[in-house]
């Protein structure tokens, strides 16, 4: 990668000014415990999908200063020759664990944890936060927009509305995971093997003489690929005739069948229904019926409520953009410092905003499944060192309405915080992109209908042990 876009200097200054003073007052190498959290779920929907730890992995396994970068940061004036040679010879020795991509997640829970020196964990913050909020953010749209068309194909088609080369790429990817079918985007099918597709433009059916000659020429081109844009001039009058026109002089003499009809404009609910009807009339029952321009979640849901005959949506920028809720609010906080003799101190952090209020300690998360119907039943927060005996019921309870109590048994507790990095060496064999996109898909089979509704759907249980409760409890007594 070019120098100019080194990513060991993607930080806030912050972190360069706080790891200085920790290397000049001694704690550079103290062993302390981040966690990322995230506060509230997206378009306040039900559950949010974690996504981007793969990119986590490539940056932490290639994290190191070159010497322009740390001849820069001296340029500043601020920092300390000690401080500046230890970002010189610096070395990744950190302990990460995190919960796998595709898995859906709910808010105060640790998404990811990193165990490490003080100036080295710090320095992470920037580069982990903006990787997972921002795929976390495009999956959890995305899954909301695939849930949305009930079985019908979802292609991302966002790269040219995108925030940036990274953006499309990355949101791509994202969205791949949370069920769509493909992309536009080339260069993602490139490099995560997400399927890439797609026909013409607008374009090339102004440039030729007339609509029929344009299809005539692509079906020429692609016959068994071949999907045409009825569009441009007049559907129903014009685009569809010419279309059918097409499929019967040139692509039946080939002994080829149409793959698709696609609009981009219109009532495409109406629309829909009349291009079904003659397509079926004219011998094409099998030609499907694609359509785009600015759908979400909620126009799709409404179109296939109101019984629109469409078989493919190509969504755009409402999803690369997650238009409707663009942040995901992950945070990324200090919750425990550890003695020379393995104590690990607990710490948080106090506000009046209660919801900033953070859980210390170092944890572990478990998924509560159901034996008998392989449900999700709750989340349970715990102590790292803290373990299930499934054989025996176990008490839930709310952490804030503490009297709120459910006994679960004949269930299996999963615990989803895996290691990734142990001592700065990988440890996790990272799966593909197409894995993670089943392995998401599995996952989101096993949480209720209720929890997965777009509007007031039911909140998931996010508990405590009553170990980590009373640390909790304690500390805001103390503070």
């Amino acid at each position: 990668m070019d120098n100019a876009f080194e990513l060991s200097l993607l930080n806030d200054f912050y972190e360069f000014t706080m790891s200085n003073g920790y290397y000049n007052e001694g704690k550079g190498d103290e062993i302390v415990y981040f966690d990322v959290f995230f506060r509230r779920i997206p378009d306040r929907g039900g559950y949010a999908i974690c996504c981007g730890l793969d990119q986590v992995i490539q940056y932490l396994s290639n994290l190191s200063y070159s010497e322009e970068s740390v001849e820069f940061l001296r340029s500043k004036g601020l920092f300390s020759e000690g401080f500046l040679e230890y970002l010189r010879n610096f070395r990744f020795t950190c302990d990460v664990y995190a919960v796998p991509e595709g898995t859906p997640v709910f808010p105060g829970e640790p998404i990811l944890t990193v165990r490490g020196p003080a100036i080295q964990a710090q320095l992470l913050e920037t580069m982990i936060l903006l990787t997972l909020n921002h795929q976390s953010l495009i999956a959890t749209k995305a899954s909301r927009i695939v849930r949305a068309a009930d079985g019908r194909g979802v292609s991302e088609f966002g790269a040219r509305r995108a925030h940036g080369t990274a953006a499309s790429v990355m949101g791509a990817r994202a969205a791949y995971i949370a069920g769509c079918t493909g992309t536009s985007n080339t260069l993602c099918d490139k490099l995560y093997g997400v399927p890439s597709a797609g026909t013409m433009a607008h374009s090339w059916v102004q440039s030729f003489p007339s609509e029929y000659e344009a299809f005539a020429a692509y079906a020429r081109n692609y016959p068994r690929a071949c999907t045409l844009l009825i569009d441009t001039f007049n559907v129903m009058k014009s685009g569809l005739p010419n279309a059918i026109r097409c499929f019967d002089e040139v692509l039946k003499p080939m002994g080829c069948r149409p793959v698709a009809v696609r609009i981009d404009s219109g009532d495409i609910t109406y629309l829909s229904k009349k291009i079904r009807k003659v397509l079926d009339e004219a011998g094409y029952p099998d030609c499907k019926i694609m359509v785009s321009n600015s759908l979400d979640e909620y126009i799709i849901r409404d179109c296939i409520m109101q019984g629109a005959q469409i078989d493919l949506f190509g969504v755009g920028e409402r999803l690369i953009t997650s238009r409707s809720e663009s942040v995901f609010g992950g945070v990324y906080k200090l919750v425990g410092v550890e003695k020379e003799d393995g104590t690990i101190i607990p710490k948080i952090k106090i506000s009046e905003n209660i919801e900033k209020i953070t859980t210390p300690c170092f944890k572990q998360l478990y998924r509560f499944f159901s034996k008998d119907s392989g449900m999700a039943i709750a989340d349970l927060i715990t102590l790292r060192d803290e373990v299930i005996d499934e054989s025996k019921p176990y008490t839930l309870f709310d952490p804030v309405h503490t009297w709120k109590e459910k006994v679960v048994a004949d269930y299996r507790a999963e615990p989803l915080l895996k290691p990734i990095f142990v001592q700065g060496e990988l440890v996790y064999q990272a799966p593909s992109t197409q894995e993670i996109r089943s392995y998401c898909l599995e996952q989101l089979s096993y949480l209720w209908d209720e929890v997965k509704r777009f509007e007031n759907p039911h909140e998931y249980y996010v508990d405590y042990s009553m170990k980590l409760w009373k640390i909790k409890n304690d500390l805001l007594k103390t503070h």
